[in-house]
């Protein structure tokens, strides 16, 4: 069920471009899936009249926590990043549908491309969780290593492997084109990340017949499919990716 809380930013970790923001609700969380998202209020920034739509990187049932990696990309994502520990933020949760939890025997790859890796790492620990005998391994690409961030936690849950197009860290070139394509066994394939990226691991995974989900990115106004501004054009039409999506099997994308 969706709700709208209240949450207090009690974290705040600051990268170039990026902020990771943990934000504390008095309230018990409802129930999030990985690969569900946010739709936060920017207060106090006259260009941003809308809501803007974040990925939930993390949540703590316990401690009624949620942490948001938040990329500035505009206004109001800079307004975002900006916010002090101490600072309000209105959040409506959780909205979307999430990633398809695999199954035991599964031999689950995640790939994450920039800030496409914020997603991943609540599902892979709810991966952990729920099918204990799947250990998920990460594949995250970046431009150069200053666009990877979080790696120490990515570690803690599962296999790291990266790419960087300088070198600068990992393997030189793209996720795609990692080495681990010929190393690993895979069956499953989820991924977040810029268009460009997705599409090749899509393309990867129909020469290979491998199952894969994508998360899209698409602009969203509202998050509940009223504004239409993030339509998608699927196998059965266009449909909102904020109330369909934003996961889709590429078996429903035309791409």
């Amino acid at each position: 069920m969706k709700k709208i809380i209240d949450f207090e930013v009690i974290e705040k970790r600051s990268f170039p471009r990026a902020a990771l923001l943990r934000l504390h609700c008095a309230q018990p969380l409802p129930a999030i899936r990985g690969g569900q998202f946010v739709q936060v209020r920017v207060d106090g920034c006259d260009k941003a009249y809308l809501r803007r739509p974040i990925s939930i990187h993390d949540v703590d049932y316990q401690n009624n926590t949620i942490d948001l990696l938040i990329q500035e990309k505009h206004e109001g994502t800079k307004a975002l990043c900006a916010l002090p520990v101490g600072a309000n933020v209105n959040v409506v949760l959780p909205l979307g549908n999430g990633f398809t939890m695999p199954e035991k025997g599964d031999n689950v790859l995640l790939v994450g491309g920039g800030i496409g890796i914020a997603p991943l790492l609540y599902f892979a620990k709810t991966i952990c969780q729920d099918v204990p005998t799947c250990a998920p391994t990460f594949l995250l690409g970046g431009r150069s290593k200053d666009d990877l961030m979080l790696l120490d936690r990515f570690r803690e849950v599962g296999e790291v492997a990266i790419t960087t197009n300088d070198g600068s860290l990992g393997e030189a070139g793209f996720v795609t084109q990692h080495s681990l394509w010929n190393t690993k066994k895979i069956n499953k394939i989820y991924a977040c990340g810029p268009m460009p990226m997705m599409k090749a691991v899509a393309k990867l995974a129909r020469e290979r017949g491998l199952w894969c989900e994508v998360s899209l990115e698409n602009q969203m106004a509202c998050g509940i499919g009223a504004c239409l501004c993030c339509v998608e054009n699927t196998t059965e039409g266009n449909v909102c990716v904020c109330k369909e999506g934003p996961v889709f099997n590429i078996e429903r994308l035309l791409w």
